[in-house]
């Protein structure tokens, strides 16, 4: 089974994916790393200072990773992308506020950690995984420690694994973590 585990850059993705990988044994592929790694992407953006990644070959190089990791039941997709090529996802959130402390920890221009906020607040990755995908979760990672995190991400995966999403469905509904309530306050 193929997941995905998306969210705005900052929000834990790398963190919880490592954590999962080393310590719980799950299949991980780092998406974005294999992007540039396996030049799957279609030209350098310079002034953005990323890749524009080529979907087509992506999914063709996703596929051929979980065919040949057939013997594991959970293969795990870590970026920003993933959503446009897993149908089960796992959206982490953060609060602007903290996404930029993040950002900014990283050395992130200026540009790309408002670039990166306005995203998280007006969820855009939420927004576009719902129309992409067939499963949706959402996690909240704002101050939060890992290990309740990895709690909270182990119990969707194995919720899906035993086919029995009703009992979580509520507690990660898509749209449950809204930044757009301090707008107004």
């Amino acid at each position: 089974m193929l997941i995905g585990l998306t969210g705005t850059p900052g929000t834990g993705k790398s963190s919880l994916s490592n954590f999962l990988e080393t310590n719980l044994g799950y299949n991980i592929i780092h998406l974005n790393e294999m992007i540039k790694n396996e030049n799957l992407y279609k030209y350098e953006d310079e002034e953005r200072d990323s890749v524009v990644a080529d979907m087509d070959k992506i999914s063709e190089r996703v596929s051929e990773i979980t065919e040949e990791n057939n013997d594991k039941s959970v293969t795990i997709l870590e970026s920003h992308l993933s959503h446009y090529i897993a149908d089960n996802i796992i959206v982490l959130r953060a609060s602007p506020e903290e996404l930029e402390k993040r950002l900014t920890s990283r050395g992130y221009s200026n540009e790309k950690i408002q670039e990166n906020v306005d995203a998280e607040e007006l969820d855009v990755i939420l927004f576009e995984s719902v129309e992409w995908c067939s499963r949706v979760f959402e996690v909240d990672t704002t101050n939060r420690p890992l290990n309740n995190i990895v709690s909270n991400v182990d119990e969707i995966i194995t919720a899906l694994l035993n086919d029995n999403i009703k009992d979580i469905e509520s507690k990660y509904k898509p749209g449950s973590v809204d930044w757009t309530s301090g707008w107004y306050s």
